[in-house]
């Protein structure tokens, strides 16, 4: 396989040295894995779903998450990961149709109707559709862009504060993503933690990086990890492993999109490994990786990130 010929070739693939000292070691992994079923994941789609609901949940409405999904072999933790996937795919899917209607929300709203009431009639997200709004006044995406940076000071009175609300009410298409990548990189440390106290080496995202920044002027193939010696795991080699801080979900958009990503992977390295963070659909199936869930794995770091961070949200709520 490719995986097992990369330190054989010549030259030698993207980001591997000539000479690796020492040589590169065999180290097999035994990786317990629990994918959810196919048909339990198409169950629980009605159940963490509702029209117009984009943001984050009351606990309330969380309560009735768990209850509803009983004795299903699935997390409350994997429903709503799911639960953001299939939002997600929604406001893909959906774009086109808001952009038709563009300026009918514009009549609406501005005849008085808030975003958030049409965000829940037309089942768009709320910061989408105020963009969309925006749009149909006709101003430019940049104009749009450079607005939302800073609100404050370019919108008015009432848009402001529509704008306001529909991000609080908006994990999907909102402005300020800087927690969810803060998370995704916490998870891709504890993932290097663990492979370093396996005494697995590796090079990291950061270091690819930038040495394909140097050498290319920009980012070509960057993995979370590029491993440095043979890695089997569940008798499968892999020459590298990537980090997903959410639920691999059995969707179009999201298996489409990951796919596209390790098909550029392998191409450089050979066959490598996807880490769900929580875990994975058995009806996923991605060519060229094997899915993993992050039970072997100390999340003790990022659990206790989450915790703090949920809880200073529900005091400034």
């Amino acid at each position: 396989m490719r995986a097992n010929e990369r330190f054989k070739r010549n030259p030698r693939p993207m980001g591997l040295e000539s000479e690796i000292d020492p040589p590169p070691r065999n180290v097999k992994l035994e990786w317990e894995l629990n994918p959810v079923p196919k048909s339990v994941e198409r169950e629980v789609h009605d159940i963490v779903t509702k029209p117009g609901e984009f943001g984050f949940l009351e606990n309330d409405r969380v309560d009735e998450i768990a209850e509803q999904l009983g004795k299903r072999p699935i997390t409350l933790e994997q429903a709503l990961s799911l639960r953001a996937a299939l939002n997600q795919e929604k406001a893909v899917f959906s774009h086109g149709r808001l952009q038709r209607r563009a300026r009918e929300m514009l009549r609406r709203y501005e005849g008085g109707e808030s975003v958030l009431s049409l965000s829940k009639r037309f089942d768009f997200p709320p910061v989408n559709l105020f963009r969309a709004i925006l749009s149909a006044r006709n101003w430019s995406k940049n104009r749009i862009k450079d607005t939302l940076r800073e609100p404050e000071k370019k919108l008015n009175k009432r848009d402001l504060s529509q704008f306001r609300k529909a991000e609080a009410q908006d994990r999907v298409t909102h402005v300020n993503q800087s927690e969810t990548h803060h998370a995704a990189d916490l998870f891709e440390k504890v993932l290097c933690d663990h492979f370093t106290a396996n005494d697995i080496r590796f090079r990291t995202q950061t270091e690819l990086l930038k040495e394909q920044v140097a050498a290319e002027g920009r980012p070509v193939r960057t993995p979370d990890l590029l491993m440095l010696d043979h890695v089997e795991i569940n008798g499968v080699p892999v020459a590298w492993i990537d980090a997903k801080h959410f639920y691999g979900a059995n969707l179009s958009f999201q298996r489409k999109k990951t796919q596209k990503q390790v098909n550029r992977y392998v191409e450089e390295w050979g066959h490598g490994a996807i880490i769900y963070r929580h875990g994975f659909c058995d009806g996923l199936n991605l060519k060229g990786a094997i899915k993993l869930d992050a039970s072997p794995i100390d999340l003790t770091e990022l659990i206790e990130h989450n915790k703090r961070f949920n809880t200073n949200r529900e005091s400034e709520d």
